[in-house]
């Protein structure tokens, strides 16, 4: 797979690529071993001895987890890697759908044993919005229950229906020493520590070898029109054509390559090098970066002589310094250089641009189209912001920003610590946007949300260890919404007021019915002009308006649907503000005469136990309201999956751990919103 030729362009040999995966699944022991293979580090760190590169901060090796999205730098084969170690846990999953925004390609890591978990779909799905091009490693080869076709039957059942195995593996379980590489026919061994061995084929699997590589000829023909006019010609692919078509079916997506290895025993990451190099795309392969100005679309390809258009997707306060991680798309930065941040709408200086090795950083003078860089000297720059050549102002579609589902009320035990905790919530913020700060109006707390109740404990301990702050943190709360459960035909609301000027006069007709699709639906059936266009979109406007509240507790309203059927203007008194009010009064009106019912969040949980703890998560389960959805046995433990409001999980991981003996794991997801009991109110 490796092309030993220098490249044409030096962008050809850049790769931008992100380690996905579920939790446990092994991801930043396989970036570990990616730097030690790479000789950037000299020493393999370990997860579970605390010694990772990118698991630098203390709460990670505290815990054990990847919560911080890392970037690390490496070289192989002629070829520069910059590569983003991603977090694993749903909770985190902003922090993926950041990397995810700025990458090329992607490693999707897989256990050998459990295949395709949940979490891995999530992750999954989302380098599918964004098309990134993605390489599967099923990971963990050495386990007991391994089983490589296993896991590629989960892969295409689960996930995409073309996965194209390249290797065959070399013994099993705690046998397991190398792989077949079937693209170039050839034996990959490891023994020990020793370096990998190139060798022939073993003959007890040379016929096994033989029948994989031609399912996988036949496999490639199928999808690749070029492999499939010389498989007809010659009845075989050669190795050039073969790797060949697996990088363009990479590219297109058309097809996953999938390797196998174990990460911790340093068995099968030379080849998973040498096929991102081969076949992910570099920043040339991929197309160009598109945005806007003066409301017309502009691409800017990776040229590092165009206009600079740079997206920033992360923001870290180090004690040192405020750190923004830039992907530059387009044209060169230098330090001391001026840039137009589009998204704040003012200049900014680059003080320094900085090579990132997680925590430690090289410093470098100036970097070009394709490079993920770190730069010191921003000051209002946030994650989503473009930043761009003055005299080129481009505006790039920042990364979406999850709503938040689960809150915490935070209190200082220090009445003099109040500007302090203040300050340390927007740092917060700034850092991870998917946090949300809020005052209370009703209760004064200050109200802090996140994605779930591991966020939320990981921003609390943030606080308490970097700024030395002592916080009362209140039990969580969710996120509800309201929606119609019966609407309401033929409200009339008329809007009048005179105070002594111009008054204001409106009148609309609405109709109210549940809408099944969720969101908010908004329709005219005005006829003969009795509402004029312009005061039709007043109405929405103020319709619009009057979501952000419900008449049970105040909570946003979904699910609806309301139609406009007539109205009445005054030839003076009439205007859009006038019409505005009365959409926005009227709907408020028209909600307290529906039948509304409150919604509640809810959340796929995926449990897995040993067989013998079945019993007693079932009925934990039941206890919080969870409606199981299925149940399978894996390699000797239960998977249980259930629908489960959020409400009901706090303190799950705390009660599982108790029932299973320390044996049991749980993920969730967040699905979408349910009635709550005893929600519906008719009125």
């Amino acid at each position: 797979m490796r092309t030993h030729n220098p490249s044409p362009h030096p962008l050809a040999a850049v790769r931008n690529l992100g380690i996905l995966a579920h939790v446990d699944a092994g991801k930043t022991t396989v970036t570990e071993r990616i730097l030690f293979a790479t000789g950037t580090t000299h020493k393999r760190g370990e997860v579970h001895d605390g010694t990772t590169v990118t698991d630098f901060d203390p709460q990670e090796r505290d815990r054990g987890i990847t919560i911080f999205a890392a970037a690390v730098s490496c070289a192989w084969d002629g070829h520069r890697i910059n590569l983003i170690d991603t977090p694993g846990h749903v909770d985190f999953a902003d922090e993926v759908e950041r990397a995810l925004r700025v990458l090329d390609g992607a490693v999707a890591v897989f256990d050998a044993v459990a295949g395709v978990e949940p979490q891995s779909e999530s992750v999954w799905r989302q380098a599918d919005r964004h098309g990134v091009p993605r390489i599967a490693f099923v990971n963990k080869m050495d386990r007991a229950g391994a089983d490589l076709d296993a896991a590629v039957a989960s892969i295409r059942q689960r996930l995409h229906p073309a996965p194209l195995v390249v290797q065959l593996p070399v013994g099993a379980e705690d046998a397991f020493t190398g792989v077949v590489d079937l693209v170039r026919m050839r034996a990959l061994l490891w023994t020990g520590d020793e370096a990998m061995q190139d060798v022939p084929v073993p003959s007890d699997l040379r016929d096994e070898a033989l029948a994989r590589r031609r399912a996988l000829e036949e496999a490639v023909a199928e999808l690749h029109p070029g492999a499939l006019e010389e498989f007809c010609e010659s009845g075989t692919l050669s190795g050039p054509t073969l790797s060949s078509a697996l990088r363009d079916l990479t590219r297109s997506g058309d097809g996953v390559v999938v390797l196998c290895g174990s990460a911790y025993r340093n068995r099968g990451v030379e080849p998973l090098l040498d096929a991102v190099v081969a076949w992910l795309p570099s920043p040339l392969d991929v197309p160009p970066v598109r945005g806007t100005h003066d409301g017309r679309e502009h691409a800017r390809h990776a040229d590092p002589a165009a206009p600079t258009a740079a997206l920033a997707f992360k923001v870290h306060a180090t004690p040192t310094g405020r750190l923004t991680y830039l992907r530059i798309y387009s044209g060169t930065i230098e330090k001391g250089d001026t840039l137009w941040d589009a998204t704040a709408r003012r200049t900014e200086r680059i003080g320094r641009i900085l090579r990132v090795q997680a925590d430690r950083h090289a410093p470098l003078d100036r970097a070009v189209a394709g490079d993920i860089v770190a730069v010191v000297g921003l000051k209002s720059a946030r994650a989503g912001s473009t930043l761009c050549a003055p005299d080129a102002p481009l505006l790039l579609e920042p990364p979406g920003v999850p709503e938040p589902v689960v809150s915490v009320a935070v209190e200082c035990r220090r009445a003099g610590d109040t500007d302090r905790l203040a300050s340390g919530l927007a740092r917060l913020t700034e850092e991870d946007p998917s946090l949300a700060v809020r005052t209370d109006p009703e209760t004064g707390q200050t109200v802090l949300s996140g994605m779930g109740e591991l966020h939320l404990e990981v921003a609390v301990e943030k606080l308490r260890r970097d700024l030395g702050l002592e916080v009362n943190v209140g039990r969580p709360r969710v996120s509800h919404r309201e929606t119609v459960g019966r609407g309401v035909t033929g409200l009339v609301y008329r809007h009048v007021k005179q105070d002594g000027g111009a008054g204001q006069f409106a009148q609309v007709v609405l109709d109210v019915e549940p809408y099944e699709e969720g969101g908010f639906a908004f329709r005219s059936a005005v006829v003969g002009g009795r509402v004029p266009q312009e005061y039709v979109r007043a109405v929405e406007a103020g319709c619009r308006d009057a979501l952000a509240e419900g008449p049970l507790g105040g909570h946003p309203v979904t699910g609806l649907r309301v139609t406009l059927t007539d109205g009445a203007t005054h030839v003076k008194d009439s205007s859009d503000t006038a019409f505005r009010t009365a959409g926005r009064l009227g709907l408020r009106e028209a909600l307290h005469a529906c039948a509304m019912v409150l919604l509640e969040p809810v959340v796929e949980v995926t449990v897995t136990v040993p067989e013998d703890a079945v019993g007693g998560v079932l009925g934990d389960l039941a206890a919080r309201r969870g409606r199981v959805t299925g149940s399978v046995t894996r390699a000797g433990a239960a998977v249980v999956t259930a629908t489960v409001p959020l409400a009901e999980l706090f303190g799950y991981a705390t009660r599982l751990r108790s029932r299973t003996q320390g044996r049991g794991t749980f993920t969730a997801r967040p699905t979408g919103y349910a009635p709550a009991p005893a929600a519906t109110v008719v009125r």
